[in-house]
């Protein structure tokens, strides 16, 4: 399994780019949300990978984020139907934090906007992802809404951390509330989740 690429970025294109890896060519199938986040072509680049093994082909696709890959990931082996393909037009269409949100608010209309996905594809990732995503999707599409301070920010996170591990949304929010009040600001993300993991708030 490829998992990255770190070497030169030789070639870029808004679907495509080639990085030497000490003297080897790979060549990786990127989205457009990647795309914009490249370096220009002669600089170091990192990019995070997904390995497709076909019976003609094995195809590299590319991410500048683990979020996009993860997205890329979730809709290949979770939605009946869709395929790498699919799932880069998805990636290229929306943000990952737009995403999480049409799908926790079942905005199937938005969704079905994307190029290569219909109604009722749209309908079958609201459905089966739904449960995944839930309703972390939809605060953290809120809080991207808004411009958040450091501080909002950290707080957020730890709210969005604390829900992943299955904490109601309203919980989290008191939880981190009480811990900033008691631990103060300069507590990073990791210590809010560890205090509020201990008191079991």
């Amino acid at each position: 399994m490829i998992t990255f690429l770190q070497g030169q970025l030789i070639e870029a294109i808004p679907t495509q780019v080639t990085v030497d890896v000490h003297g080897v060519g790979y060549e990786a199938l990127i989205p457009l949300s990647s795309y914009s986040k490249l370096p220009t072509t002669g600089q170091a680049v990192k990019l995070l990978t997904h390995l497709v093994v076909r019976e003609d082909a094995h195809m590299l696709y590319g991410f500048m984020t683990a979020a996009e890959r993860e997205l890329f990931r979730l809709l290949i082996n979770t939605v009946s139907g869709i395929g790498p393909k699919i799932a880069l037009n998805v990636l290229s269409g929306m943000s990952v934090t737009a995403f999480r949100g049409a799908v926790a608010n079942g905005d199937v209309k938005s969704l079905s906007q994307i190029s290569g996905v219909g109604r009722k594809t749209a309908e079958r990732i609201v459905v089966e992802l739904k449960d995944k995503i839930g309703a972390a999707g939809a605060w953290e599409a809120i809080s991207a809404q808004r411009a958040l301070s450091p501080e909002e920010q950290k707080a957020n996170d730890a709210v969005l951390a604390l829900m992943a591990l299955g904490f109601k949304q309203v919980e989290a929010q008191e939880s981190v509330g009480k811990m900033l009040n008691l631990v103060g600001m300069q507590a990073t993300v990791e210590d809010l989740v560890r205090a509020c993991l201990k008191k079991g708030a």
